[in-house]
C-alpha cells in the first residue's frame, strides 16, 4: 500500500455503534416529547454529523433547538451509550499491522473528539493512533470536509500521502474535497451504490484487505 498515513472514521469503521446511538437517540426524542423510531429505522443516522441527522429527524431548521435535542442526547450517550458498541472484527488486528509497518493512523470523525478519546482508551489502544480528531461539542468541524482539513493542516501532512478510510458517502467526499485518496468499506453502514457514488477510489469488505491495496 503506497501511503504514508491512513485517517479512519470511527463509527461504521472501527466500532459498530448501533446501540448505543440508536438508544441515545431513541432516549433524547422521548424526553422531548416525541415518539421514537424502532432502532433499525434509526441506522441511517449512524455515520452524518448529529447535527444534520437531527435536523432531518425532528423536521426542525431552529439552531436553539437541535442543539437543545444534541444535550438531550449527550445526557445518555455520555454515561452509557458511548460503552454500548463492538470493535469491528480483524481491526485491532490491522491497527497492529498498521503500527508495526510505520503507517502514521489517524482518528477523523464527527463525533466529538473528547468521546472519541474516551472509546479508544477504553479499549486500550491509544497507542496505535497518532491522533484522534472529532468535532468540537459546539459542532464546529462536524462536517468531515472541515475536519479532514484541518486535521491535515494540523498534522502537516501531505493529501497526496494519505488515505480517508470510512463507510459513508460522507467520509469520501470529505476526502475528495481535500485532494485525499478514498477507501469505502462495506462492513459499515454505506451501501456499495452509496460509496461508488461519492467517488471512492477503492472499496474493501473486511479490514485487512485494506492492506492489499494499490493506486
Amino acid at each position: 500500500m503506497i501511503f504514508k498515513n491512513i485517517l479512519f472514521d470511527l463509527d461504521g469503521t472501527i466500532i459498530e455503534p448501533k446501540e448505543g446511538i440508536t438508544k441515545s437517540i431513541q432516549y433524547a426524542m422521548e424526553k422531548l416529547g416525541y415518539e421514537p423510531p424502532d432502532s433499525e429505522d434509526l441506522l441511517w443516522c449512524i455515520g452524518p454529523p448529529l447535527y444534520e441527522s437531527f435536523q432531518i429527524l425532528f423536521d426542525k431548521k431552529d439552531r436553539d433547538f437541535i442543539l437543545h435535542a444534541v444535550d438531550v442526547y449527550r445526557e445518555y450517550y455520555s454515561k452509557k451509550g458511548i460503552f454500548e458498541h463492538t470493535l469491528y472484527s480483524g481491526i485491532t488486528r490491522l491497527l497492529k499491522q498498521l503500527k508495526s509497518k510505520n503507517f502514521k493512523v489517524f482518528i477523523a470523525t464527527s463525533k466529538p473528539g473528547v468521546m472519541a478519546e474516551k472509546i479508544i482508551e477504553y479499549h486500550s489502544f491509544g497507542n496505535l493512533f497518532d491522533g484522534i480528531y472529532g468535532c468540537e461539542l459546539d459542532g464546529t468541524n462536524s462536517k468531515k470536509t472541515e475536519l479532514l482539513k484541518y486535521l491535515l493542516v494540523k498534522e502537516q501532512l501531505k493529501a497526496e500521502d494519505s488515505l480517508m478510510v470510512g463507510d459513508r458517502k460522507h467520509d469520501i467526499i470529505g476526502g475528495k474535497e481535500n485532494s485525499l485518496m478514498t477507501c469505502g468499506v462495506l462492513y459499515g453502514y454505506g451501501s456499495i451504490e452509496e460509496l461508488k457514488i461519492a467517488g471512492a477510489d477503492f472499496i474493501i469488505e473486511k479490514p485487512d484487505e485494506l492492506l492489499s491495496i494499490q493506486r
